[in-house]
């Protein structure tokens, strides 16, 4: 197999660095947090374009050096299998997703608290009235009780990163070289692709449905990585089972 950087790898590298210092340098990175980083659809924040952006955009050096580290490890292996055409669409389809299944893990979270106020008495234009101002009611605190972090978390969050689209490129390296070795940093015990990469999923898993950190900061979006990973399953799933589809298009 071919050594070095693919086409596609390289231009994602390249849109992700200068989206990184761009957020650096204009507006002390709130003007580029406001308009690419992808908001709940509730909060007035929120544009439809986020949905793209926020892949491109990181909340600081280890975050931005980690994924493009990932994205040439693995990205470069599955490019030389797809190409590049067909690589770049697998990458984004599996962002959306990642994005998409974390927003409806949030609006889950959302409506739960939501739900609880309005049985309250609650009004809900009231209360959608006070978090688009970015504040919240002291009343809500007795009544939502351990709902009330992931209701406010969920409406004033925001999501960046490439994560979700390298887990989905992470599943085809694993399907693609499943008897390759991995190992983590902390961890340098070789494993198998195929052990190894279902083992981390599955912690983001249990990160995402119990709220406990194992090895990633605790406002990781774990559940887009989670999107992202089967995202990039079910497409790995539908093009090998499609015998007219040889994985590359170019």
């Amino acid at each position: 197999m071919r050594q070095g950087i693919t086409d596609a790898v390289k231009h994602l590298l390249i849109i992700n660095v200068v989206m990184f210092i761009g957020t650096l340098a204009i507006g002390n990175g709130e003007a580029f947090y406001q308009w690419f980083a992808l908001y709940f659809p509730q909060n007035p924040n929120f544009q439809p374009w986020q949905l793209l952006t926020h892949m491109f955009m990181h909340g600081g050096f280890m975050h931005i050096a980690f994924n493009m580290f990932a994205l040439w490890m693995f990205g470069t292996a599955v490019e030389q299998i797809f190409g590049a055409k067909k690589f770049v669409i697998f990458y984004l389809l599996s962002g959306f997703g990642a994005a998409l299944i974390q927003l409806a893990f949030l609006y889950f979270q959302y409506n739960s608290g939501l739900t609880t106020l309005i049985e309250s008495g609650a009004s809900q234009t009231e209360v959608l009235s006070i978090l688009s101002e970015g504040k919240y009611s002291t009343a809500w605190l007795p009544l939502l009780g351990d709902q009330f972090d992931g209701f406010i978390g969920a409406f004033n969050g925001t999501m960046v990163g490439a994560s979700g689209a390298i887990m989905g490129v992470l599943v085809a390296f694993g399907m693609l070289f499943p008897e390759s070795k991995l190992m983590l940093i902390f961890l340098p015990v070789p494993i198998k692709a195929k052990y190894f990469i279902p083992g981390i999923i599955a912690l983001d898993l249990f990160s995402a449905i119990s709220g406990n950190s194992i090895f990633s900061p605790s406002n990781t979006a774990y559940m887009a990585h989670v999107g992202g990973a089967l995202t990039g399953f079910l497409l790995m799933y539908f093009w090998k089972k499609n015998e007219n589809d040889k994985y590359r298009w170019n």
